[in-house]
This record gives C-alpha cells, sequence and structure tokens, in this order.
C-alpha cells in the first residue's frame, strides 16, 4: 500500500509520499512513488503513483514520450510541449490508456485488476497551477477551492487534519506541515505505508523547484512534528471533560433533556415485540 497527497494553494502546490510497497507481510519492498519534471523556466510538473507497482512504474516510462495528436494539425502533444497542464494531464490519461490496451487482458487472465491511481499537477509558463486526480480509465478531475487536495492510496487516517486545516489561502510552508501531520497519523496507524518521505514545495510562478526533500526516520523537523502532534493530541484529549450520565443542561451531559429522543430500547424478555 502507499500514501500519496497533493495540495493546490494560492501560494503554490504541495506534494508529499511515502515509498513502501508490499505484497504481503514477508515481502515489504521500497520504491519511490514521485517523478519530478521540470524545464526550468517553461514548466514544472509532478506525478505521484498508487496502486499496481508494475502498472505505474510502466505508465511513468512512456509518460515522457506519449504523444497525443493536437486537433489543431500542430506537432503531437507531449508532457514537454503541452500549453496547459490539462493537455498535459491528457498526455497522462493517454499513457495509462495504452498500458492498459497493451497489459490489460493479460493482468485479467492473470486475476489481477488493472488498478491504478495517480495525481499529476505542476504549472506551465502562461497559466496558474493546477492539480489532477487521473484514475485507471485514464479519467480525471481537478482540485477546486473547495477541495484544494487529492490523496490516493491509504488515504483515510490522514484525512481529517487536511479537512481541518487547508484552505486556499494556508501559506505553503503551513500547507507542508499539515501534509507532515497527515502523514504521520497514517504512518502511526498503518504499517504498509512507511518511510522514507518524498516531499516538494513549489511556488506558484517559479517555474521550478529546489524544495525537493527526502525525510527518513533520523530526519530532526519530521521527528519533532511527530512527537509535538503527538503530545498535543493527548493535552487536547485530556482538556475535554468527560461525559456526565446525569440529565441536565450541563454541556457535559451525554443524556439531553428532550423527549423528542430517547436512547435505544431495551430487550429484557422474550415477550417484547421490536
Amino acid at each position: 500500500m502507499t500514501y500519496c497527497v497533493a495540495i493546490k494553494l494560492n501560494a503554490g502546490l504541495v506534494f508529499l509520499s511515502d515509498s513502501r510497497t508490499n505484497a504481503g507481510l514477508d515481502h515489504i519492498s521500497t520504491f519511490r512513488k514521485m517523478m519530478v519534471y521540470e524545464k526550468r523556466g517553461e514548466r514544472f510538473m509532478v506525478l505521484l503513483s498508487a496502486g499496481n507497482l508494475s502498472i505505474s512504474q510502466s505508465v511513468r516510462e512512456i509518460l515522457q514520450t506519449q504523444q497525443l495528436e493536437d486537433e489543431n494539425g500542430g506537432p503531437p502533444i507531449t508532457i514537454w510541449n503541452a500549453k496547459s497542464m490539462f493537455d498535459a494531464t491528457r498526455v497522462l490519461g493517454a499513457a495509462v490508456r495504452h498500458i492498459q490496451e497493451r497489459d490489460g487482458k493479460a493482468l485479467e487472465r492473470a486475476g489481477v485488476d488493472f488498478n491504478c491511481s495517480l495525481v499529476f499537477g505542476g504549472q506551465i509558463a502562461g497559466e496558474s497551477p493546477r492539480l489532477f486526480q487521473v484514475y485507471s480509465a485514464g479519467n480525471f478531475i481537478e482540485a477546486t477551492a473547495e477541495t484544494p487536495y487529492f490523496q490516493i492510496g491509504e488515504a483515510k487516517y490522514g484525512k481529517p487534519v487536511l479537512d481541518r486545516v487547508l484552505t486556499p489561502t494556508t501559506p505553503l510552508n503551513e500547507a507542508a506541515k499539515c501534509a507532515l501531520v497527515s502523514m504521520d497519523s497514517t504512518l502511526k496507524s498503518n504499517l504498509s505505508v512507511g518511510l522514507p518521505l518524498d516531499l516538494v514545495v513549489y511556488e506558484t510562478d517559479a517555474l521550478a523547484c529546489d524544495n525537493i526533500a527526502c525525510i527518513d526516520e533520523f530526519n530532526q523537523y519530521f521527528r519533532m512534528v511527530r512527537n509535538t502532534w503527538g503530545d498535543k493530541l493527548r493535552q487536547a484529549f485530556d482538556s475535554i471533560e468527560d461525559p456526565h450520565w446525569d440529565s441536565g443542561d450541563n454541556a457535559a451531559s451525554i443524556q439531553p433533556d428532550s423527549s423528542a429522543i430517547r436512547p435505544v430500547k431495551k430487550i429484557t424478555n422474550s415477550n417484547v415485540m421490536l
């Protein structure tokens, strides 16, 4: 399993991925789930992948050379000459379908689902940063102000903090911290997600990025985040009053003083009708 998260903000983009792949408890390996594409001053793009490793590696391999026919009669469209991130994502979708057409039937005969989830984002000169999630059929959706992030892989453990913290105006480094807390929550609850992590923080209109880090168990900042988050969560939990079982207007009363709602009915003998 894996966990990847990407965040779109007014200030730029944040990408974070783990690197653990497992085919059972006795076969755990490390493979990076992030690819970075850059033509400095013209375009910067990041690809995150989850799902079947052989499929995602094949997609990544052909993406650099995959071409789409230009409907206006121009040269074939690739990720290196696409005029928009939308067109670049169309190229990625075509690469996914190419692998499905090539390997899909063989995988089906072997009882293997064509399982591939991708997040693709970045900026091409002339437009704002954009972020897309691409599905196994090659179709895709784009992040919006209402949903400024995408997760793929083991997403459920790290989602609550993203929902509570992120808005389009969140500063880049604060969003990076939020992504790391999200990853820590996932690492804590799921052994199939593991270090090291790859982190990219891209600033709007930079069209290049050097804020790229690989984070292992010895990284001092990530260790501080993990320890502080755990301690603060415990402090917040301890500060919440325990529930009171007496009815009334007390805010800590777990039983509302209202006839509009009643607790579940107890069955005390076999003659009680449901």
